[in-house]
């Protein structure tokens, strides 16, 4: 790499979000990291990123981080929160708080930075989706509606910023070995029963990184997903009943 970048990234402070942050810095390229953990925040700013503390729930939030960053090369959309319950159980503010995270921040982000990409005729927009933007499974049907939005975001904006430079990818990674299953079920009971099927995070944010390097259109985390999403497609009846015992693992 010649010349080091200017990323942003949300969601730094934990998971596959911190594992990217400190890669980035530490191959030179200039970090913009955004989280609500303050400790965590801090020991990112060790490292040598930019850091902005910031809820991406709140409105004002989002504004203070858009009018914080220069022009931006790469933008990580990478904050994420599941909650798996049935659609029915849940509360009205956990669902508020999923769509906000999931799908309002990130349209309403990638909005404001793709803009001055257009300018310069030069971007690249990576989004952390999910293998639930592809398959929904029970107790993750609201998750996955957040996860199916960035899906059709993300395609859609691709189509509009290809004769700009700008490029867009979608990381659809299957279930990770992160602090987001433990805040997703609190009683661990669904990453007890995939333990032996988990991505390792550094698998997964080694991948982000070589992207911000050699954009694709989409990858999926592991390849085998990717196919049996297509064959969901095609067939999602069928694909129900075969894999009825995956998806009701939750």
């Amino acid at each position: 790499m010649k010349h080091g970048k200017v990323i942003f990234i949300t969601g730094a402070t934990s998971g596959i979000g911190r594992l990217i942050t400190e890669m980035c810095v530490k191959s030179g390229h200039t970090v913009y990291a955004t989280g609500r953990n303050e400790p965590s925040l801090e020991m990112l700013s060790k490292l040598g990123a930019n850091v902005l503390q910031a809820d991406l729930t709140k409105t004002e939030d989002i504004e203070y981080v858009c009018n914080s960053l220069p022009p931006i090369d790469v933008a990580i959309m990478n904050a994420g929160l599941g909650i798996f319950q049935n659609a029915f159980d849940l509360l009205d503010e956990e669902i508020d708080m999923m769509i906000d995270v999931n799908v309002r921040a990130p349209i309403v982000l990638t909005r404001r930075l793709a803009k001055n990409m257009i300018t310069r005729n030069s971007g690249h927009i990576i989004f952390i989706g999910s293998q639930a933007g592809k398959v929904a499974t029970r107790k993750a049907s609201v998750y996955a509606a957040s996860k199916h939005a960035i899906t059709g975001f993300s395609n859609g904006l691709r189509l509009e910023l290809e004769s700009y430079n700008v490029k867009v990818t979608t990381i659809y990674p299957g279930p990770i070995d992160t602090p987001f299953l433990q805040k997703a079920d609190a009683t661990n009971a669904y990453r007890e029963t995939i333990k032996n099927f988990l991505l390792k995070p550094e698998k997964v944010a080694t991948c982000v990184v070589n992207c911000i390097n050699h954009p694709v259109r989409e990858v999926n985390l592991p390849k085998v997903l990717g196919i049996t999403s297509k064959l969901y497609a095609i067939a999602p009846s069928i694909a129900e009943k075969v894999g009825r015992r995956f998806f009701n693992k939750k």
